[in-house]
């Protein structure tokens, strides 16, 4: 697995810690959920197990700390889902990132941050993630996200389970919600977030890799 190196995302400077493993089959971009940023745990432990998978991760934080003061921009989706859509076009204009597929993973808010991202960037967002996420926040664009999405919920997260059974019939796109039994909204529990980067690895095998070995060399 590739160690991570500090770079920063423009337009804004804002901290990300990249992962370029030697021959990397997409690239997954993680958004944070509110209260917490790049050096989340369990983002963390998903994209080092994605890492191991062959896959490049991008954690970032998509506030600066003057706006995550403020609690009022940690559930402002459109922001975050810019910052989101700044990161696609950074990477985009990477060398070493600019050919690979790219996937949006994300928790609780940042679930529907990435959403309104792939909404934004249809061409460039191959598939979405969520884990624990609020794609509640962003039905309004559920219309017009075709990218694959998997949605990752515990069994004992209601209402939240609810509210993503209720936006995977609205997306655009094919989707599928995957229930944990017995987890609650952070996957504490022993194993659930074992699941988690199964279920998570599985998908971008699908729909990143793939992606990858379809596109013009």
């Amino acid at each position: 697995m590739a160690a991570s190196r500090p770079v920063r995302i423009p337009p804004l400077n804002l901290a990300a810690d990249l992962a370029v493993p030697a021959r990397p089959r997409g690239l997954v971009i993680f958004a944070h959920g509110s209260g917490s940023s790049r050096l989340s745990p369990r983002n963390r432990w998903v994209a080092d197990a994605l890492g191991r998978a062959g896959y490049a991760t991008l954690l970032f934080d998509l506030l600066t700390e003057a706006e995550a003061v403020h609690r009022a921009n940690v559930f402002d989706i459109d922001l975050l889902a810019q910052r989101l859509a700044s990161a696609i076009d950074w990477a985009g204009a990477e060398p070493e990132l600019a050919s690979l597929p790219i996937g949006l993973f994300g928790a609780s808010t940042g679930a529907a941050a990435a959403l309104a991202a792939a909404a934004a960037r249809p061409g460039q967002v191959k598939t979405v993630i969520s884990r624990g996420g609020r794609p509640d926040l962003a039905l309004a664009v559920a219309h017009a996200v075709q990218a694959p999405t998997l949605l990752i919920v515990g069994g004992a997260d209601e209402p939240v389970l609810s509210w993503n059974r209720d936006a995977a019939r609205r997306l655009a796109g094919p989707a599928r919600v995957e229930v944990i039994p017995g987890a609650t909204h952070l996957f504490e529990e022993p194993g659930a977030l074992d699941e988690v980067v199964r279920l998570a690895a599985d998908w971008c095998d699908r729909h990143l890799a793939t992606a990858a070995a379809a596109a013009p060399r």
